[in-house]
């Protein structure tokens, strides 16, 4: 069965970015969890994981980013990795 992603609808995505964010930042990033690592080649990232309401809170962190001058690396949809096999 072929799903169709609504823009209305909520769903869960990672975010990785340049650098590493504070934890404090997480209300302005729609409540998204903030984990700080390293790439490959030992620079800092940070990952942002999260369920978003609607494609206008994505927006919403996107530009929050932005407006931090914070160099987006990716932006995944994840809700495919998160769900629970059915039984």
């Amino acid at each position: 069965m072929n799903k169709k992603r609504l823009f209305e609808s909520s769903g869960t995505y990672r975010i990785r970015v340049q650098g590493h964010l504070d934890d404090s930042l997480s209300d302005y990033l729609g409540g998204m969890v903030i984990t700080r690592a390293f790439s490959k080649d030992r620079q800092p990232l940070t990952i942002l994981v999260g369920q978003l309401q609607d494609q206008a809170a994505l927006s919403g962190v996107l530009n929050e980013l932005y407006v931090r001058r914070t160099p987006l690396l990716t932006v995944e949809y994840v809700d495919s990795y998160l769900q629970k096999p059915k039984a």
